[in-house]
């Protein structure tokens, strides 16, 4: 594969990992088929090994995702701001500390947000909280996954 359809792959998985924080949009499913084109386009051993594995992990998280206590959005200021604040600290973290660092980061970033809309430490922990409770948690869980398959990805296509 070339390096144009290689980039392009990338892209099409960083919009899926994206996605996944815009409400409406298929992320997980981006991903996936942004790492289809890729290991049909290889057809290699350790592209249909990622591309197997990627496969079972997805299908894992929305499994995941449906057995989560359902979203309670109700009295919470979920904003678009948010969710840029939280996706930037989970991908920042991911590369800081590879895979563990994705969900301090995310955490991290909607504390961050909080904190500059409400102004105090106390008010803006207590926002974060009841964010990560009613969304969080399942945005989290789907975003981790792909990353972790951004990553996998990343790492085969730099070893070979």
């Amino acid at each position: 594969m070339d390096l144009p359809q290689l980039l392009l792959v990338g892209l099409v998985l960083v919009l899926g990992a994206l996605g996944v924080l815009v409400p409406g949009v298929p992320g997980t499913w981006l991903v996936w088929a942004g790492l289809l084109w890729w290991a049909l386009r290889v057809r290699s051993a350790e592209a249909w090994t990622l591309l197997v594995a990627a496969t079972a992990l997805l299908l894992v998280v929305q499994v995941v995702k449906w057995l989560l206590p359902p979203r309670r959005l109700h009295g919470v200021t979920a904003t678009p701001r948010m969710a840029v604040y939280a996706g930037t600290g989970a991908v920042l973290g991911f590369v800081l500390i590879p895979v563990l660092g994705a969900v301090p980061g995310f955490v991290g970033g909607i504390y961050l947000c909080e904190r500059r809309r409400l102004g105090t430490h106390g008010e803006a922990w207590a926002s974060a909280r009841t964010v990560m409770r009613a969304v969080g948690t399942s945005v989290l869980v789907e975003l981790l996954a792909c990353l972790m398959v951004t990553g996998a990805w990343v790492g085969v296509v730099a070893s070979s």
